[in-house]
């Protein structure tokens, strides 16, 4: 996965290590462009026991009438998933709620984006709306996550 690094001795500048002191309404996550690569999709593969052709072979993929091996579902919310860590790693991710709007073909470039659109200062909570889009820029996967910081 290709992700800027804090580039400062303060995490929070590049986006990354924020608290809950930090965040404000309508703050944009740094934006993430997730490895789909093949190799990569098979490697997860391995590990998750989904060794199905849809995910791993474009031909057939095509056969079933899709437009190319997918990325698993379940992937695409690891992904939203990993980025929330690394956005605010103190936080707890109480809730994700995804919906699987379309499908992500590997080996493309998938961006991922979040943005805050709730805080609560009693408990300490935001929520986050995240997308997975492709790169025609048909977006396949949105959510929403609820993380809770100390």
């Amino acid at each position: 996965m290709t992700s800027p690094e804090p580039t400062s001795s303060d995490p929070a500048s590049s986006g990354y290590g924020v608290t809950f002191d930090q965040i404000e309404l309508g703050d944009e996550l740094p934006v993430e462009h997730p490895d789909v690569s093949l190799e990569r999709v098979k490697l997860w593969c391995d590990a998750a026991d989904q060794h199905f052709p849809r995910f791993l072979d474009h031909e057939a993929a095509r056969a079933e009438g899709l437009p190319g091996a997918l990325v698993p579902g379940i992937m695409n919310q690891g992904f939203l998933l990993a980025l929330l860590h690394r956005w605010a790693p103190s936080a707890t991710v109480r809730k994700i709620d995804t919906v699987f709007r379309g499908q992500m073909v590997i080996e493309t470039e998938l961006t991922i984006t979040g943005a805050v659109t709730d805080t609560d200062e009693d408990e300490r909570t935001v929520e986050v709306d995240l997308t997975v889009v492709g790169p025609d820029g048909r977006t396949g996967v949105i959510g929403t996550a609820i993380l809770a910081f100390e």
